[in-house]
């Protein structure tokens, strides 16, 4: 069994874009290179695909 590994945003796989490997809540996650100003300076927009976001803090 493979790990599927896909940006947790717009769900391209490692097949087709760069993903990089994040750590929250014990869990990992990928996000492409794309989206991870929306991880830092937007997390809101991840409310509904990361347990957790409107928690977070911009940066």
């Amino acid at each position: 069994m493979s790990i599927e590994r896909k940006c947790l945003v717009c769900e391209k796989s490692s097949e087709e874009t760069p993903v990089t490997k994040f750590y929250y809540q014990k869990s990992e996650f990928y996000i492409c290179p794309q989206h991870i100003p929306v991880l830092i300076h937007k997390p809101e927009e991840l409310v509904g695909l990361l347990d957790g976001a409107d928690k977070l803090q911009a940066g």
